[in-house]
């Protein structure tokens, strides 16, 4: 898959972290902008569907801290929750937490390359 072979090869992460930090991004952003919105974006990624379905679970702790900060309301604690919740699962993956953000950029820029700004921009929306 073209968008892992890219992650591999940019971070140095393995296969399987670059499959499971790849889903774990598009589940956060299927999450937050749903079916409808998120569509635009899974036409223009081939194989997103087996991506977010390999995605670690991202419970244990963080993914509590994620639902405590999530339940206390407010947009600056659902984005504390969504942080919690991907480093969550990016631990699992032996990945720690600032590989989210090395993620980030190359993700948006494969989805921009592959469906334009537009498509790049609401990605980018759901993940900042």
């Amino acid at each position: 898959m073209e968008l892992i072979d890219l992650l591999t090869k940019t971070l140095g992460v393995n296969a399987d972290q670059a499959t499971g930090g790849a889903g774990l991004l598009f589940k956060l952003a299927k999450e937050k902008l749903g079916d409808t919105d998120f569509s635009q974006i899974s036409q223009h990624v081939p194989g997103v569907s087996e991506l977010i379905e390999s995605a670690p679970e991202s419970g244990g702790i963080a993914g509590a801290l994620g639902g405590l900060a999530s339940a206390l309301g407010g947009s600056g604690a659902s984005e504390l929750g969504n942080l919690a919740s991907l480093a969550g699962g990016f631990s699992k993956l032996g990945l720690n937490s600032g590989m989210i953000s090395k993620f980030i950029p190359v993700i948006l820029s494969f989805v921009e390359s592959k469906g334009g700004g537009a498509v790049k921009g609401l990605l980018e929306q759901a993940l900042t």
